[in-house]
């Protein structure tokens, strides 16, 4: 997680460490008429609770119960759900006033987060398969303990797939996070993610690990670039000197950031809005237009702060854009099964056969290396190579 640039969480509680929590908050349940004691066991009465089925909009009339698991019949209502469990003879327990026993699944998150965060709190996530049952028994039980319980955003993301199909263990088609950064940078990887809205499903594929990868390195190559020509000079820069048209540029990429994160982070849209900025750079860099334009410099330092502030608030800012731009040559590499000597040898096999008018050659010497991944780069200086989507990969509508 550290390398995807996360976070450390502030806590990380264990249940096992919060049972005298977990007990005391089932009391507070029963006392407050919301739950009932059975034969050792402590059940939550949906009944008592009647915005039940609020945040999944499910009715308890819609649920079907006795499908998948028999239904308890000391339960009052079929839907009620345990808070304590009496433990099974081998099974783990705790001393509880009903005997001993261990919690049920949803309380133990409602105790974890009452206890660090308090009742009321901003943002609880999860999967989109937590919605119900979990999510919805949790506010249940958290308002019944207290009845300012308040949530103010439920974040629930959505499922991964792989090449259009479910990834399971089952299916063959399971893989860690791990396993993905050993061929592609942990940074490709994070723009990959915030590539789709969190809440809609995630498709997996190689195609568009690839697209993320060439993504960033075309971002962080322009940064870099910049960054070349500014070299050591004064960093500040002055609003008034800046072009109008540049000016535009920025203020408009800083409203649609603040827009689109303010709508439920839609970060594709940011990602999206990205784009500008940094055509107006590379024109500034490399346009014969550009390279004339009045107070490029003063431009061009804007716009990098502009970018690299964003950058920084979505997790995808690099220490260094030299040193990731060679970690994602080196991971290109990997890709490819080459090593830097190997393109190298191929770039003087392509220039020999320029010189010597072989260009059939040449063509086939790009191509091979446009197949895995290495696209060559000519220009007066020479010929260099960066990393690509490979042309095996590429979509049939994508190629001519």
């Amino acid at each position: 997680m550290e390398q995807l640039q996360c976070l450390d969480p502030s806590v990380e509680p264990r249940v096992s460490d919060h049972i005298p929590h977990i007990i005391d908050l089932i009391k507070q349940i029963i006392d407050n008429g919301y739950a009932y004691e059975v034969d050792g066991d402590v059940y939550f009465s949906v009944d008592k609770f009647p915005t039940y089925g609020k945040l999944s909009g499910r009715k308890l009339e819609d649920n079907r119960a006795g499908e998948r698991v028999a239904v308890d019949t000391r339960k009052r209502h079929p839907a009620d759900f345990a808070l304590w469990k009496t433990a099974k003879e081998g099974e783990v327990f705790w001393e509880s006033p009903w005997g001993k026993g261990r919690p049920g699944w949803h309380i133990e998150c409602s105790a974890m987060s009452a206890a660090y965060l308090g009742y009321s709190f901003d943002i609880h996530g999860g999967g989109m398969d937590l919605v119900f049952p979990h999510h919805e028994n949790e506010i249940a039980q958290s308002c019944a303990a207290c009845d300012s319980s308040d949530i103010s955003y439920w974040i629930h993301n959505g499922f991964v797939t792989v090449d259009s199909e479910k990834m399971s263990k089952s299916l063959g088609n399971f893989f860690t996070i791990r396993q993905v950064i050993d061929l592609y940078h942990p940074l490709a990887l994070r723009l990959f993610l915030m590539g789709t809205h969190y809440r809609s499903p995630i498709n997996y594929s190689d195609f568009l690990l690839e697209s993320a990868s060439e993504r960033v390195f075309y971002i962080y190559q322009t940064l870099h670039d910049c960054e070349s020509v500014l070299g050591e000079k004064d960093s500040t820069y002055d609003n008034g000197s800046i072009p109008s048209d540049t000016l535009t540029s920025i203020n408009t990429f800083r409203s649609e950031f603040v827009a689109s994160m303010s709508d439920d982070l839609l970060t594709p849209v940011t990602l999206a809005a990205m784009s500008e900025p940094l055509k107006t750079i590379n024109d500034l860099i490399h346009t014969r237009k550009g390279k004339k334009q009045p107070n490029r410099e003063e431009s061009l330092k804007a716009l990098e702060t502009t970018v690299r502030e964003v950058l920084t608030i979505l997790g995808l800012m690099p220490t260094s854009y030299s040193e990731v731009l060679e970690q994602l040559k080196e991971k290109a590499l990997k890709r490819a099964g080459l090593n830097e000597e190997d393109v190298l040898e191929r770039v003087k096999e392509r220039t020999d056969a320029r010189k010597d008018k072989e260009y059939e050659r040449s063509d086939a010497i790009r191509k091979e290396l446009a197949s895995v991944g290495i696209a060559l780069m000519d220009s007066p200086e020479g010929t260099t190579w960066r990393p690509a989507i490979p042309l095996t990969l590429q979509e049939p509508s994508t190629t001519t």
